[in-house]
């Protein structure tokens, strides 16, 4: 039984050299077609159902494609078109679950120049300076 996998995954790896493979525009895809289907088996209209499971099918098809592509270039292309439109939201959830879970610093805003500045908790009322501007003022933390 070992010999019998240990050839199918040596025949997936050959099948698969030279292919793109999967990325976060793949895995976006995956999770789209998921919500897709699962909203056309909640929904009890049949016109609805079938444009959403239609358009289910053709994310997970758009995605296969995309794993089988040999062209790296295109792929990578896309791939970098969707981080340039969600990494600005990526870095706000980061930071948030950052903050939210640093236990010995507050975080806050500069009142002049909107900078993020880290003062540690429990200090009560504080004097705080900006690095980025010099504007001086009191936090309580």
């Amino acid at each position: 039984m070992r010999n019998f996998l240990d050839r199918i995954g040596s025949a997936l790896r050959k099948f698969m050299y030279g292919r793109y493979g999967s990325d976060q525009l793949n895995l976006c895809l995956m999770v789209i077609c998921l919500v897709l289907w699962l909203l056309s088996a909640l929904i009890q209209v049949a016109v609805v159902q079938t444009i959403l499971g239609t358009l289910s099918y053709a994310a997970i098809i758009y995605a296969i494609f995309r794993m089988m592509s040999r062209n790296y270039d295109r792929r990578r292309k896309e791939n970098d078109w969707l981080l340039e439109k969600t990494g600005p939201i990526t870095k706000s959830f980061k930071r948030m679950r950052r903050q939210m879970g640093d236990k010995d610093y507050k975080y806050f805003k500069c009142p002049s120049c909107g900078q993020t500045l880290r003062v540690p908790k429990g200090k009560g009322k504080i004097h705080v300076t900006c690095r980025n501007c010099g504007t001086s003022f009191q936090q309580k933390t």
